[in-house]
């Protein structure tokens, strides 16, 4: 195997530079927080709750544009059959940030939350938001093991190098200085990682558009001359699937920790929403280079290349369409280029990933659930060990994992399904308690796995209406696999179901505890007629103080940490009391 000595060398550089900018955000901030007398933990976290607008957009923008989301969008677009009108991502990310600046983010920053999962624990109780974790730490660890996978083949198409070489190199460098820096890390390097995406994909464009092999993408968008029209088309059949894939997109891209990290860190709650709407102009943005690089992969006579006469999409390489193009359209020189703008979008997105997962394992399920009294220097301990685990948990399953990005798919759509309407429930609809979101919990997560997933190969046991078998061969072994193709929208049926179940099963355990028809004794759960109880407060009282409620610990607990679990609930309105409640805290 050939490897390209500039390749390297670029790589090497670039790597060098994010590692250096990771390090000297981590010195730079490394006395953060220490005059206001917040917690290192809490530092590492959301960053001190003073990132500024620049650094804010950049790395709220990295949120979404990571390498599953540049190599997604050059996919669809270069498909046929699919095109343009099928590549979601772009705006239907753009409009999740819109979503979640005008009606997340303002309610999260104002309470003082410091990872989504706070709400959850403060009403519904430890043990639920233990459950809630799963489908969210699912999330963050498949979407990094994806985007590892796509960086690793990525490298070994442009540079020829070892796949699992590459795969642990720039896992170990993201994690070390999310390991060393924490948020302020991962946001300065954002912003180095973003200017590499744009610059390196842009660079390459013009190259690969006068290529003497690509035909005039203006033509190719609506008339068939290599392939099927890159615009593409929905047809009648499909619109349903359309609809609930642009759902899944728009309102299950909200309730991801990656996202509430950026908006906790911000400086205000404004600022939280001005960052919010910054970054849905930046992922359209970013997005533009990937739609012309598909557009091109679909205008190409391959024969004249050295890619060989066979095209991408039938040798089932569509999924690296936009690599393909920068190493048989591009100079050498140019693809490295764009080969560092890869590597730096899933850089951008692993490091956010690692640094989610572990920030809700330590705060809300190691302090809030088993060590209250835990100290602040533990905690970051337990964030520092995390993070190498969820990094290599992550970095494990891309190497060894051949269904990675079927796992990713189908741990999104359960966050959407069970952590999107839970997250509604919340933080708007008063007076939903844990057997509610029990309830929703089930229903979720038994109608969405129910629906199957063809990338895992898990039939489906229920047949939604519109199903149809449709038969897919692969390309290169000739096998041909039966498909059950679900052409119900039964995601976002699954997720108004899961809401709807929340509201109900709460309101009905109300009345019937509150009216006597079931005995007080029967609220195991103690979130009816116990509210003031050890699952739901972890045995706290509310005393007033002022305008503002805070915790006092009835247990054992440090002054200092009785302060830290004290902020995430210091307004009123972020707690949901009932008015038989109302006495404690006035």
């Amino acid at each position: 195997m050939a490897i390209h000595i500039e390749g390297l060398v670029a790589i090497a550089i670039f790597y060098m530079l994010i590692l250096v900018v990771g390090i000297w955000a981590a010195w730079k901030n490394k006395h953060s927080g220490e005059t206001e007398g917040t917690d290192r933990s809490e530092t590492i976290m959301v960053g001190g709750r003073d990132i500024g607008l620049f650094v804010g957009g950049f790395t709220m923008t990295a949120t979404w544009v990571g390498g599953g989301y540049i190599n997604g969008t050059a996919e669809y677009v270069y498909l046929p059959g699919f095109g343009l009108a099928w590549a979601q991502a772009p705006f239907g990310y753009a409009l999740s940030l819109v979503v979640g600046g005008l009606f997340f983010a303002k309610p999260m920053r104002s309470r003082g939350y410091v990872t989504m999962l706070d709400p959850f624990q403060q009403i519904y109780g430890k043990r639920m938001g233990g459950l809630l974790f799963i489908p969210a730490l699912m999330g963050e660890i498949f979407w990094s093991a994806a985007i590892l996978s796509a960086l690793g083949a990525t490298l070994s198409v442009i540079v020829d190098i070892n796949i699992k070489m590459s795969v642990v190199l720039s896992a170990l460098i993201a994690i070390f200085y999310t390991l060393v820096g924490g948020l302020y890390s991962v946001a300065y390097t954002d912003v180095v990682q973003l200017f590499c995406i744009f610059i390196g994909l842009w660079i390459s464009v013009p190259f690969a558009l006068t290529n003497p092999a690509v035909a005039d993408i203006t033509v190719t968008a609506v008339k068939e001359v290599y392939q099927a029209p890159w615009r593409g088309s929905i047809s009648s059949g499909d619109t349903w699937v359309w609809i609930d894939n642009f759902c899944l997109l728009m309102l299950g891209g909200i309730p991801w920790q990656v996202y509430f990290q950026r908006v906790l860190s911000a400086s205000s709650a404004t600022y939280a929403q001005v960052l919010s709407f910054l970054a849905a102009f930046g992922c359209l943005v970013m997005a533009v280079p990937s739609v012309l690089i598909g557009a091109i992969g679909a205008s190409t006579d391959w024969n004249q290349t050295s890619y060989g006469a066979i095209s991408p999409k039938d040798k089932d390489q569509a999924d690296m369409i936009l690599p393909i193009v920068l190493q048989h359209l591009c100079p050498p020189f140019v693809s490295f280029f764009g080969l560092g703008a890869v590597s730096a979008a899933v850089m951008s997105s692993a490091d956010s990933s690692i640094l989610s997962a572990s920030s809700m394992f330590a705060r809300n399920i190691y302090q809030m659930a088993f060590r209250q009294s835990a100290s602040d220097r533990e905690i970051v301990w337990v964030m520092r060990i995390t993070i190498f685990v969820f990094g290599g948990l992550a970095t494990v399953m891309a190497l060894v994992t051949g269904t990675v990005y079927g796992l990713w798919y189908l741990s999104s759509d359960l966050v959407y399904v069970i952590i999107f309407p839970q997250l509604l429930s919340v933080l708007f609809i008063k007076g939903t308690n844990t057997y509610g979101s029990v309830a929703a919990y089930l229903f979720g997560m038994v109608l969405r796995i129910g629906g199957g997933e063809p990338y895992l190969h898990l039939p489906p046991f229920i047949y939604y209406p519109g199903w149809t078998l449709e038969q897919r061969v692969d390309h290169l072994t000739g096998a041909i696999e039966e498909v059950v193709v679900q052409r119900f929208p039964f995601k976002t049926m699954s997720m108004l179901a899961s809401f709807l179940g929340n509201v109900g099963v709460s309101y009905l355990a109300k009345y019937l505890f509150e009216s006597g028809k079931l005995s007080h004794k029967y609220d195991f759960l103690d979130a009816v007629v116990s509210k003031h109880s050890a699952e739901i407060m972890d045995k706290t009282t509310l005393v007033a103080r002022g305008n503002n409620i805070g915790l006092s610990e009835m247990g054992p607990v440090k002054p200092r940490l009785s302060v830290t679990l004290a902020a995430a609930f210091t307004h009123k309105s972020s707690l949901c009391i009932s008015p038989s409640l109302s006495r404690y805290v006035e």
